[in-house]
């Protein structure tokens, strides 16, 4: 479940945040033709150390109470380790095999899975209007009807509301009386620009649960948990049994201690992030789509169904990575990565595949607010150790700075705008600018005419983070490349 945070603090903060319309709307930007990467053995064999230097820092600086991190290469498991503690009052440390945690919208990896498997069926088209399998109808306040396709690249136009969570088991509706009764506005025409919609997201799994005729969590259970050997992963909430006994705590600090928080409870929306899962659960996944499709003598999806599922269906900019069905395009190549990134109100998590390589890790953390950041740090520093590259050629042609406040496309239009939250654009030379959140401040420089990078000397290999500025005077736009999913409008 990616939860309702404001995106700009957080890229402000780290740069990198996971956690971007095309300016002529096209149908496909089809990925570059495959190439084999291969993983340099010296940096693969020490991974595990540099993930251990890493952790132990974070535990000591960042606020990290737990964390499980998962890696596969070659079409095995290289390791998978449990850091922290699990429940910190009764000493329990976090057990790399059989410790939950929540992945929060990596879920929706699973969701995109079943809803891929009823293409392959042949009960749903991609390019057929979601009413079609719905059993309410989508208000028509837009000119266009919402296609399959939109729901992949979190391009259906909604606006983004809270109400996902719940305090208790009693506040649980049926997920068809939550569909049904919170449809959020309509405020841009479908396919026109990525804006993240957890809406749009449970969408997809209901359609799965209308087509198949089965419960969505009893679906995915036969479908994709059961057949890959996730024995520990579940979307039903509360946990019950070995997996309540086996569940890591959600932590907040108070007062320089760490608080144990109740279970959170995103049943409503389910296929949009309620899963529990364990590392191993979370590496039989990776194998699975690495492998094509195949785990064992299981298979979920035909090879062609997997390597469609990689390829880019949407871009807001054509400079930047763009979102394939359903997984956000880290990198374009050398080698391509795709994933997606989680965080519910207590963890945060990321899932990243390089296919080319047959490589890919899981991480997810869970402590004070620090462990959000740290999240993504750890992201990116497995990243840079396997797969480093190099910061951009600066530019020195001629642009006029691309200043001023800019305002996410994902937020809830029908309330009032929240300018505390708005990014504000300063120039900071001729080829350079200063971006800054409640606060809190970047330094880019330009790589191109409308084009920027981050500056982080600090870190070599990155990633590196850019910046493109976009679309003509009169809506200019703004993206990052770790946020394919989202972008940002300059205020008026």
């Amino acid at each position: 479940m990616t939860r309702r945070r404001n995106r700009s603090t957080s890229i402000v903060l780290s740069g990198a945040a996971l956690a971007l319309a095309l300016i002529a709307a096209t149908p496909s930007a089809a990925a570059p033709a495959a190439e084999v990467v291969s993983v340099d053995p010296a940096r693969l064999s020490g991974l595990p150390a540099f993930i251990d230097g890493v952790m132990a820092q974070q535990i000591a600086t960042r606020e990290v109470a737990g964390a499980v991190v998962t890696v596969v290469s070659g079409g095995k498991v290289l390791f998978t380790k449990g850091y922290g503690y699990a429940d910190i009052d009764r000493k329990i440390p976090v057990d790399g095999e059989k410790t939950l945690f929540r992945p929060g919208s990596v879920s929706k990896l699973f969701t995109w899975t079943a809803l891929m498997q009823q293409v392959e069926k042949g009960r749903v088209k991609l390019d057929e209007d979601i009413n079609t399998y719905l059993d309410f109808k989508i208000p028509a306040t837009q000119s266009k009807p919402i296609l399959v396709r939109d729901l992949f690249t979190h391009t259906p136009g909604f606006e983004d509301r809270g109400g996902i969570t719940v305090q208790s088991t009693a506040d649980f509706v049926p997920l068809d009386t939550f569909m049904k009764t919170n449809i959020p506005a309509r405020v841009r025409e479908p396919g026109v620009e990525s804006s993240y919609s957890n809406y749009g997201s449970a969408i997809a799994g209901y359609i799965v649960q209308r087509v198949s005729g089965e419960a969505f969590p009893d679906y995915v259970d036969r479908h994709i948990f059961a057949p890959l050997g996730m024995t520990s992963a579940t979307f039903r909430e509360p946990l019950t049994g070995a997996r309540a006994q086996n569940m890591a705590l959600g932590y907040e600090l108070k007062d320089g201690r760490y608080v144990a928080k109740p279970f959170e409870l995103y049943a409503n929306i389910m296929p949009a992030g309620s899963a529990s899962a364990t590392g191993p659960d979370m590496a039989r996944f990776m194998l699975a789509h690495l492998a094509d499709g195949k785990l064992g003598d299981a298979r979920i999806l035909k090879p062609e169904t997997m390597k469609q599922m990689r390829e880019t269906l949407h871009k807001n900019t054509p400079g930047l990575p763009g979102i394939a069905y359903g997984y956000l395009v880290t990198r374009e190549s050398g080698p391509r990565l795709i994933g997606h990134g989680g965080n519910t109100a207590d963890f945060h998590s990321s899932l990243i595949l390089a296919p080319e390589a047959d490589f890919g890790f899981f991480i997810s953390t869970t402590g004070g607010q620090g462990s959000y950041g740290a999240r993504t740090e750890l992201q990116n520093a497995i990243i840079g150790r396997v797969f480093p590259e190099s910061p951009a050629a600066r530019w020195t042609g001629t642009s006029t700075p691309p200043v001023g406040a800019y305002r996410t496309n994902r937020r809830t239009y029908s309330d009032p705008p929240r300018p505390e939250f708005d990014i504000q654009v300063t120039a900071a030379g001729p080829h350079a600018l200063t971006l800054e959140s409640r606060g809190n401040k970047t330094y880019w420089e330009q790589i191109g005419p409308q084009l920027y990078e981050q500056v982080t000397t600090a870190r070599e290999g990155g990633p590196f983070e850019k910046l493109a500025f976009y679309g003509p005077e009169s809506d200019r736009k703004m993206s990052f490349s770790s946020q394919p999913h989202v972008l940002y409008r300059v205020v008026k």
